[in-house]
């Protein structure tokens, strides 16, 4: 096992551009990962990377190997899925990433139940309100709420997820109750806005009496964090736009209401992603269809909530 140890580590490295990040994505130590492609490098007798001070590249060798060790691991768990399904004993582990509303209050807490009965398969769940490249990072699955950029990955669409425009009785006591999207522009509210490298919504889109149209607000306070904007309009800093579940409780105890609610946000999607060839695997299949189910059903208590 130690090749297929050694062709993971090169997989990733190619992949990630860095033997550092590669060692944390393997949960091995740099000196590790330079091992490994060493082996490799002296069993094949080619320089596989270039190797800078600044930077790591492949070599010609390199980018003809990469296309083969892919092939090679894709057929390694091929063959690992097939004896899973007939054995019924799926094992291993799954890396897994969702954003944090979604995370925190379905996946994260269904997770002990899947554990029970499926001990053999790991979870490693990794929480972000970011976009996260599937591919790139080595995810087996991924959870996502929002618009999707075109992939090769498959898409089980979960649910729409219907959204709100809401913020705190002080800030509209101050400020006062927009009365649409309209009302929100140039700077007129203080609008709580999540913001990280690669979000597509700079903008909010509201539907109009004429369709769905995009308004550029803006605000003081932004965060990569959905729960913290949650916290800050709370207390009464500004005006946020979230999914109805993961504001529902404080919608219900009056903490926070709806506003400019002439034009409410369009719906967003909430979806399950893996990549094509790992869609086969049982212990993908297995946790997938656990978790989508959980997801409808606790979205649809909260919509009767």
């Amino acid at each position: 096992m130690a090749y297929v140890t050694n062709l993971k580590m090169f997989v990733r490295v190619y992949e990630l551009g860095s033997m550092s990040a590669a060692a944390r994505d393997q949960r091995a130590s740099p000196a590790v990962a330079s091992s490994r492609i060493a082996e490799l490098e002296k069993y094949l007798g080619v320089r596989l990377f270039n190797r800078t001070t600044r930077a790591l590249s492949p070599t010609e060798h390199g980018r003809l190997f990469y296309d083969g060790a892919c092939q090679v691991l894709e057929s390694i768990d091929a063959a690992e899925a097939a004896v899973m399904q007939a054995s019924q004993t799926p094992r291993g582990t799954l890396f897994v990433a969702a954003p944090l509303g979604i995370g925190r209050r379905i996946i994260a807490p269904a997770i002990p139940a899947f554990k029970t009965e499926f001990p053999q398969i790991d979870i490693r769940l990794r929480l972000s309100d970011r976009a996260v490249d599937v591919m790139g990072e080595g995810l087996d699955m991924a959870f996502h709420l929002g618009p999707l950029a075109d992939s090769d990955l498959k898409v089980r669409t979960i649910a729409d997820c219907d959204r709100v425009l809401c913020a705190a009785p002080a800030y509209i006591a101050a400020r006062g109750n927009p009365a649409d999207g309209t009302a929100l522009v140039d700077g007129a509210h203080d609008c709580l806005n999540l913001r990280f490298p690669g979000a597509q919504e700079f903008q909010w889109t509201l539907q109009t009496p004429s369709g769905p149209r995009r308004f550029d607000v803006r605000g003081p306070l932004e965060s990569d964090d959905g729960d913290v904007l949650t916290a800050w309009a709370l207390e009464g800093c500004g005006i946020i736009m979230k999914p109805i579940f993961e504001v529902s409780p404080f919608l219900a105890a009056g903490a926070l209401i709806p506003v400019a609610t002439a034009t409410p946000p369009v719906p967003t999607q909430l979806v399950c992603l893996t990549p094509s060839r790992k869609y086969r695997d049982p212990k993908v299949q297995l946790f997938a269809e656990k978790m989508i189910a959980q997801c409808r059903e606790k979205l649809a208590e909260l919509r009767m909530a």
